[in-house]
């Protein structure tokens, strides 16, 4: 067990780690031997992902910790950075239905949610579904489309259903939508409003790979012929007994105390608006997907910086900066600032 109730903290590289020395109480898990088989396939999953996007093993479980939590994921960063094979890898790796739509600036919402056509031999109109009807969805570069069409996700993305002329049409169980968006410095992009970036879970970005990343990229399989030849390691039902297991993951009091700490820290703050008390949710679910991901059952101090930043900086108003901008060096993010100033306990 990780928790304890005193914490020692060890500042290492900007980050606060602890040691525990006591136990809190476990949750109780209504079936565990298919909870722990889950866990064994996420893992399994992970090791799989992370043969396909190279060197990123904390964004990759971030991602993977977004979906099991029922959330969407938005992707920022340059062109060419792996975005959209990441989500690929996903869907395949998931076992869900997928389809891909590339955003451009001409697009129409009837585009993406389908539209009613005129049947003569019935004399009525039948609903097309468009491709939104899937059960994770890529909307790649999502940024290039007018904000008209980007708001055609809106309703989706929140209600899980799809309104045309009167009528609402569900969309499968589960739903997830995975975005990619160009950094605001590129031409024909369109900024995403605030109350579109809070639908989305985490936000992420993969940075450019290390060196020796980039040699086994040389000189190694093309990504897309290794996405080819992925099996499913989970399937729907699967990935729906994982976000139950996700909500059974234990919070104590003494975690919800931190949390709450750097929630109010948000707040106080003249630079930026503090977070809704849905982003306040969204951390905490976050948190257990996070735990769950990591084979634990409770979440600690730990598994809320690890997806502190990836939930609250684009609801706090920090814009991705692409790190040639400046010059190579990444700039410290609000929420690494948060993490910094306040005590995990007190």
């Amino acid at each position: 067990m990780r928790q304890s109730n005193a914490y020692d903290l060890l500042p290492e590289e900007g980050r606060v780690l602890i040691k525990s020395s006591a136990i809190f109480k476990k949750p109780e898990v209504s079936d565990s031997t298919n909870y722990m088989t889950n866990q064994r396939q996420v893992a399994q999953l992970l090791v799989q992902l992370n043969q396909i996007v190279l060197d990123k093993p904390q964004v990759v479980k971030l991602a993977l910790s977004c979906v099991l939590a029922g959330g969407h994921l938005l992707l920022q960063d340059l062109p060419g950075m792996g975005k959209t094979t990441l989500a690929q890898g996903l869907a395949q790796l998931l076992g869900l239905s997928f389809n891909r739509v590339q955003f451009t600036n001409d697009m129409l919402p009837a585009d993406i949610l389908g539209m009613s056509i005129y049947d003569q031999s019935t004399q009525s109109f039948e609903f097309r579904k468009g491709a939104i009807f899937t059960q994770l969805l890529l909307a790649d570069e999502i940024n290039r489309s007018s904000p008209k069409t980007q708001s055609a996700l809106l309703e989706a993305m929140e209600e899980r259903q799809v309104t045309q002329d009167g009528y609402s049409y569900p969309l499968p169980e589960p739903f997830f939508v995975i975005a990619t968006q160009n950094p605001m410095q590129q031409a024909g992009v369109y900024p995403l409003p605030e109350s579109q970036l809070d639908r989305f879970l985490m936000c992420l970005s993969l940075g450019y790979p290390s060196p020796a990343a980039e040699r086994e990229l040389l000189r190694g399989q093309d990504r897309r012929e290794l996405l080819a030849s992925l099996d499913a390691v989970l399937d729907t039902q699967a990935v729906l007994l994982a976000r139950q297991g996700v909500q059974q993951v234990y919070v104590a009091d003494v975690v919800l105390d931190y949390l709450q700490r750097l929630v109010a820290k948000t707040r106080i703050s003249q630079e930026y608006h503090g977070l809704s008390p849905r982003g306040v949710l969204s951390l905490q679910r976050a948190a257990q997907a996070h735990a769950y991901v990591s084979g634990h059952q409770e979440v600690s101090p730990e598994d809320i910086q690890a997806v502190f930043a990836a939930v609250t900086d684009h609801r706090l108003g920090q814009r991705f900066m692409p790190l040639h901008v400046d010059g190579g060096q990444a700039a410290q993010t609000i929420a690494q600032r948060i993490i910094n100033e306040v005590a995990v306990i007190v």
